[in-house]
């Protein structure tokens, strides 16, 4: 069941304004909800989702968000933009759980925890063949091979590979080199591969090396080693003392393995395929590190760093406080971090039936994972022994990496208020400080592209990159080109910020400051496309290459009139300023690249031709070996080729000529 309550959008009232007539609608629809198990949305005014929830009871946990002013506090500020809401009902708490981390995935709320949706896990692949081989896989699975995993990182993956190869002698090379073989490679003579390729080893022993693989990855640890300490046996009893030493040998290196890495609880029964977690909140930050144990083998770990985590936790608790005391008692940072990974790492993962956690969840999760995947799922919080020495091996991760994510941050922060007082700015928020930086790359004239990066929130901002053809003006001219590309990006700005009545401005922001890689011309260039558009002229700064070009000596550039700074070479400021430039460079030079490689093979113009998509111009290429063959064909060799008639063959020749 869906309901949805709306605010007018004109009358945002706070939360503690009764007297709005829209407030008073919503409170009332807000009594109106049902006593049962749900999930509920705030919207904002522009429509976007502020908040996702459940409730084992919607009209009380609602309820708790305005029965009273929350003032200044962050729940105060997100109540205060609610102007709609949304909520469904569910037949359980289970099903709201699911429910609402399905939402917070698709729809990023603002005041939700949020771990990025990173589900690209390596898997180590035995490939079906008659002598299979393994391979590193990262992908969409296809049934006809086998899988294990999922690893925590391509590293972990590959030191399996090379332990199979060590114990099992598995091929690894890829079936084009396999069939062409006529010697065996340098992994036979290191004894790494048995040598199929070139019938060293006959297909059923090869195949029981492959199953014995196949055992060991799935946990079968023991049973393996029975199998190759009766082998061992039997060849030396038929005196074949050198097949005998090699299985010692592979028994050698599995015990040392087994040693190493398996998992035993204090009964001794080893963990074949489980899970840690470990939590750690601190300075707002939050680091969930996850350790994976995959048939009885500790494969490595992998940090995950969740967004939202300070408006999140108190907004949750908050709640909570006006819920039943079960919840209130578990609104511990944490707990709701850690409950929050889970929920939405396993919503669409495969879920091991164990989970070592650093701290209790809710059992309600627990048993909405069961449920959701068909596995038993157990968690423990206070395991023993070996268990024990994982987890806290993870806790130590989850504080290490928080640790150096903190120091990180806490350099970059340093070296964006080193730049603002630099150059003596006064941002409203430091924390939202943004840079855009703009660079010209191009090939003696050709392929001219700009690029356009973004760096905010103290660090860069990848997917706000943009990059831009120059088209229009001379080959080489970077200053035409600077000056089109300024024009592109901030004119249509310039302009929703003239018309304050339009409503665009909501969505538009100027950078605080805006850096161009050049000198005076440079600059001249920018100041002259600033003044034309009515911007101010403060933005702009010029990074201009010092005497002999050397990183380091670098001085700024101000199209204000101000007078040249140099930084020093140690200066954080020059540091933050230096490394936007290069990334500026970097995205430019790798579009101009691409753009060139596309226009000296001619990539693109054939899909340029009216009538010629994918499939077309795929039957080309294989017909006439490429784009150059494709030009040198006549309209008699063009007609040829399925699917092209004798109009579309005259349009290829003249495009092409």
């Amino acid at each position: 069941m869906n309901e949805t309550t709306s605010l007018p959008e004109e009358e945002p009232a706070d939360a503690g304004s009764p007297a709005d007539p829209g407030r008073e609608h919503l409170l009332a629809e807000v009594l109106a909800l049902p006593a049962l198990p749900g999930v509920y949305r705030y919207f904002d005014a522009q429509d976007a989702v502020l908040y996702v929830g459940k409730a084992r009871d919607l009209k009380k946990r609602v309820s708790s968000y305005f029965q009273k002013n929350h003032g200044g506090t962050r729940i105060g500020h997100m109540v205060s933009k609610i102007v709609r809401m949304e909520t469904t009902v569910v037949r359980s708490e289970a099903e709201a759980l699911l429910l609402e981390n399905n939402l917070i995935k698709t729809l990023n709320p603002r005041y939700n925890i949020l771990f990025r949706d990173d589900k690209s896990y390596p898997y180590l692949k035995i490939v079906s063949h008659a002598f299979p081989r393994m391979a590193y896989f990262r992908g969409a699975v296809d049934r006809r091979h086998r899988y294990f995993g999922p690893y925590p990182s391509a590293w972990a993956v590959k030191e399996s590979i090379q332990l199979l190869q060590k114990v099992f002698h598995l091929r690894t090379c890829e079936d084009s080199v396999f069939n062409n073989r006529t010697r065996p490679c340098l992994l036979y003579q290191i004894k790494r591969c048995s040598g199929p390729c070139v019938d060293y080893i006959a297909a059923d022993d090869y195949a029981r090396d492959v199953a014995n693989a196949e055992r060991f990855l799935l946990g079968e640890q023991q049973e393996v080693m029975d199998g190759l300490q009766a082998q061992m046996m039997a060849h030396a009893e038929a005196l074949q003392f050198e097949q005998a030493a090699e299985i010692r040998n592979q028994l050698g290196a599995l015990s040392k393995v087994l040693h190493q890495q398996s998992v035993e609880d204090n009964t001794g029964v080893s963990t074949k395929d489980a899970d840690i977690l470990a939590v750690k909140v601190q300075g707002g930050r939050a680091c969930v590190n996850l350790a994976m144990v995959r048939g009885g083998r500790h494969l490595g770990d992998r940090p995950y760093f969740p967004a939202h985590v300070d408006d999140a936790t108190e907004i949750a608790s908050t709640a909570a406080d006006g819920d039943t005391p079960d919840d209130a008692a578990r609104v511990s940072p944490e707990v709701q971090v850690l409950e929050a990974f889970i929920a939405q790492h396993y919503l669409d993962s495969e879920v091991p039936p164990l989970l070592v956690l650093s701290h209790a969840v809710s059992k309600t999760l627990i048993d909405a994972l069961t449920e959701h995947s068909g596995t038993r799922v157990s968690a423990q919080h206070q395991p023993r022994d070996a268990r024990r020495a994982w987890l806290d091996m993870c806790i130590q991760g989850a504080q290490l990496k928080l640790a150096r994510l903190l120091s990180e941050e806490g350099s970059q922060q340093a070296r964006t208020r080193a730049l603002v007082e630099a150059l003596d700015l006064s941002p409203e928020n430091i924390d939202t400080f943004r840079i855009e930086c703009f660079d010209i790359s191009h090939t003696a004239g050709e392929s001219t592209q700009a690029s356009c990066v973004v760096f905010e929130t103290h660090k860069m901002q990848n997917a706000q990159y943009r990059r831009y053809n120059i088209e229009g003006v001379t080959g080489g001219d970077d200053y035409a080109a600077m000056r089109q590309v300024l024009t592109r990006r901030y004119s249509k700005v310039a302009a929703a910020l003239a018309d304050k009545d339009s409503g665009e401005p909501a969505g538009v922001r100027m950078p605080d400051l805006v850096l161009v890689d050049g000198g005076r011309g440079q600059v001249s260039m920018a100041r002259e496309v600033f003044v034309e558009l009515g911007l101010d002229l403060s933005l702009i700064v010029g990074v201009e290459k010092g005497e002999g070009r050397k990183v380091g000596l670098e001085e700024l550039v101000f199209a204000d009139g101000r007078e040249k700074v140099y930084l020093g070479k140690d200066s954080a400021a020059l540091m933050l300023v230096a490394q936007i430039r290069d990334e500026a460079h970097r995205f430019a030079i790798t579009g101009m690249r691409a753009r060139r490689a596309s226009v000296r093979t001619g990539g693109s113009r054939l899909e340029d031709i009216p009538g010629v998509g994918p499939k077309k111009r795929a039957k080309l290429l294989q017909r006439f070996g490429g784009v150059r063959g494709v030009g040198h064909a006549s309209v008699e060799d063009l007609v040829t080729v399925d699917g092209i008639s004798r109009e579309l063959a005259e349009e290829i020749y003249r495009a092409l000529h």
